[in-house]
């Protein structure tokens, strides 16, 4: 194994094999502890896209909110599904069914298109060109805006879909679909988290299309794979401790070193990367 390797997967605890029916449970009990630590917070907040990460995100979430329901007594528990189009979605029937699958509580949808162009156009008037890639986190970030306000009106906690193999590549918009109060996929990889997709049962046309971001408007399709120039099952493979090739590895540890900045709260003086 290489030694930036095993640096990064012992940063981000990622184990070789997994018990997906164990890692289920895990996530449930850490949700529900969340609540039992806070006990002013009553309701989770999750936006669903209709892919892999919203939709096991989202079930984990529902069914810890089920359960502190029939523990405590306590109906005010509640799980809030969110879509947040900008405009229209081409996969919008996927989101649909992953509420579906999900079985939410509630389920909200915000457009986001009117808030997002309206940010740019703000920006704009300062004389400034934004980028069709800069849109794209702006409008992640537009997403966030309205996750964290919903969530403050229903005393919630607002949740994340962040997860090994994004994480060590940095494939987020930093406060953007990166900023939560709670990652319950922290430590699991693309492959780990469709066998637990797989256990639950999903629909397996949420967990078997082609991952993509959807935030570009000139490239609205554009696979996470190409725009990383690695797939995810060399990502996979590479935080399970397997041997990959030296040039998909090299792209993933170069991705990881790049944006560290996503991994880590805002820089302070007593942090030693500068000294």
């Amino acid at each position: 194994m290489r030694d930036k390797q095993a640096e990064i997967i012992d940063a981000l605890m990622v184990k070789p094999s997994i018990d997906p029916k164990e890692e289920i449970r895990n996530s449930v009990e850490f949700l529900k502890s969340y609540l039992k630590k806070y006990p002013f917070l009553k309701t989770f907040v999750l936006g669903i896209s209709g892919g892999q990460d919203s939709t096991l995100t989202g079930k984990l979430a529902q069914i810890a909110i089920s359960e502190m329901r029939e523990e405590t007594k306590d109906d005010s528990y509640q799980f809030i599904a969110v879509r947040l189009p900008y405009g229209t979605q081409a996969d919008e029937s996927d989101a649909m069914d992953s509420i579906a699958f999900i079985g939410a509580d509630k389920t909200f949808r915000v457009d986001i298109k009117p808030m997002a162009d309206a940010a740019m156009k703000a920006v704009e008037e300062n004389g400034l060109d934004i980028s069709d890639f800069n849109k794209g986190n702006i409008k992640a970030r537009q997403r966030m805006i309205a996750q964290y306000a919903i969530a403050g009106q229903t005393s919630g906690a607002v949740l994340g879909t962040d997860h090994a193999a994004e994480a060590v590549t940095g494939f987020y918009t930093k406060f953007g679909d990166g900023a939560a109060d709670i990652t319950p996929l922290w430590r699991l990889d693309k492959r780990q988290g469709k066998a637990m997709l797989n256990e639950l049962n999903a629909p397996k046309h949420l967990y078997e299309k082609t991952p993509t971001a959807d935030l570009e408007d000139d490239r609205p399709a554009l696979p996470d794979e190409v725009a990383l120039g690695v797939t995810y099952d060399d990502i996979d493979n590479y935080l399970e401790g397997k041997d990959i090739d030296d040039s998909a590895a090299e792209k993933i540890e170069n991705w990881y070193i790049k944006t560290e900045h996503k991994r880590h709260l805002p820089i302070t003086i007593y942090d030693d990367f500068w000294k």
